[in-house]
């Protein structure tokens, strides 16, 4: 039996407070969430930056808007009973398109989305260089309207802040905050590679009491850690935004440059899934079963 939005929402905010670290890979489609509820995860992370490459061949530079990543969202959530944290950029617009933002999403079946505070249009915020943040009110403006907007109270808002790396660690903390205050259910304070990236989490976890998500594909330190060291640091959603789109890309390639060189596809067959194992990924078998009981 299918679980309902509602009860995925449930299922999520039990995770978000469970001794481990709840882990989220990173995909863009619904095979790739097949393939994450298979491999034994209880949430997937629906990134951005994977639906603008998938749907739109580019990157994440806010060409993405919300009708098309709501309704690619509501087309594929529905094929898992896993939790589905999806990326929501900024809202895409003022105060009433946060509104419109949070209906679209929570109809769409999603449990869980998160808003950043960069001023629209958004860019990456592992490009680099700093983002443009919203002042202060605003970005908080924002998280106020979300929390406002949402009708069933199990939809989790996570607030973002993309501020530490234009306006230091400490205003970000500050953000954090005041989107706790004001009811967010979880933050997400996006940080940049670099050496002193775990002192920093570290500054986190004891200056901010609330959930907290972060991008392990950040890359440094952070991202040799194993799963049962993230809880220590604070960390209580993982999301690992560039696993389907990295393990793709690099596949992909290597597979059409020995189509290439080799003018046939059978000798790489080790490295592809064969016809059978693609349809028991898709469920074919029970689809089948399904369907036979009432012919």
């Amino acid at each position: 039996m299918r679980l309902s939005p509602n009860q995925k929402r449930k299922k999520l905010r039990q995770l978000m407070v469970a001794k481990d670290t709840l882990i989220a890979p990173g995909i863009y489609d619904g095979y790739g969430l097949r393939l994450v509820q298979q491999a034994g995860f209880s949430a997937a992370y629906l990134t951005g930056n994977g639906v603008s490459a998938a749907l739109l061949g580019i990157p994440d530079v806010g060409q993405v808007d919300l009708t098309l990543i709501s309704d690619h969202a509501r087309r594929i959530v529905s094929c898992v009973d896993i939790p589905v944290i999806c990326d929501a950029d900024t809202g895409y617009g003022g105060i009433l398109n946060i509104q419109r933002t949070v209906m679209e999403f929570e109809a769409a079946g999603v449990a869980a989305i998160h808003l950043e505070d960069q001023v629209f249009p958004k860019r990456c915020a592992q490009f680099s260089g700093a983002r443009q943040v919203l002042d202060s009110r605003q970005a908080l403006a924002h998280i106020e309207a979300a929390i406002a907007s949402r009708v069933d109270q199990d939809f989790v808002i996570i607030a973002r802040t993309d501020s530490a790396a234009s306006l230091g660690l400490d205003e970000a903390i500050r953000r954090a905050k005041s989107f706790t205050q004001a009811g967010a259910d979880a933050v997400f304070i996006e940080l940049k590679a670099h050496a002193d990236i775990l002192s920093q989490l570290k500054k986190i976890r004891e200056e901010l009491d609330a959930c907290c998500l972060f991008n392990i594909d950040v890359g440094g330190p952070i991202s040799e850690l194993q799963a049962s060291e993230l809880k220590v640091l604070g960390i209580d959603i993982a999301i690992h935004p560039n696993l389907a789109r990295g393990v793709f890309g690099f596949a992909m390639q290597n597979a059409l440059q020995h189509m290439k060189d080799h003018q046939k596809l059978s000798s790489h067959a080790d490295q592809m899934f064969t016809p059978k194992q693609y349809n028991q990924v898709l469920g074919l078998e029970d689809i089948e079963s399904w369907e036979k009981q009432f012919d």
